[in-house]
């Protein structure tokens, strides 16, 4: 089972442009992600920059999409970064989640990714025909 664990630092909620973290902290962060690695359950991560450095939100209504520049003053919760790891089970990725570095007040959020074995069969079907035909697209070029 995938699962992502998408941490939220408090720091990230009044970070100025350009804020980056620590080398102590990015020490922490690295040892851990280590770790996930030697373990094999670490398919991807990254970090990301506070919401003052470069950021936009792009909100849609009535089929049109309209781009508003950060920071965003009403933020409750800010995404830092993410991890996708690959375990056995959601209690394997909570244990993986507590060992997270985080300073005091910090949340780390745990959600399994969809797998193709969670819809139907006729969508697991078409989508595997979307695949290929995808496949054989990218195959012609």
């Amino acid at each position: 089972m995938r699962f992502m664990m998408i941490q939220f630092p408090k720091v990230y909620l009044n970070a100025k442009p350009g804020w980056v973290p620590d080398l102590k902290s990015i020490e922490n962060v690295r040892k851990y992600n280590e770790e996930l690695g030697k373990a094999g359950v670490l398919q991807a991560l990254d970090g990301l920059t506070p919401p003052a450095t470069m950021s936009a939100r792009v909100t849609f209504k009535n089929g049109k999409s309209k781009v508003t520049d950060g920071p965003f003053t009403e933020a409750k919760e800010v995404v830092g970064g993410y991890w996708v790891i690959d375990v056995k089970s959601r209690e394997e990725a909570l244990e993986w989640a507590s060992r997270i570095p985080g300073q005091d007040d910090e949340m780390v959020e745990v959600r399994r990714l969809f797998d193709i074995s969670d819809f139907s069969a006729d969508v697991q079907t078409r989508l595997g025909e979307l695949e290929e035909q995808q496949q054989s697209a990218e195959g012609s070029k």
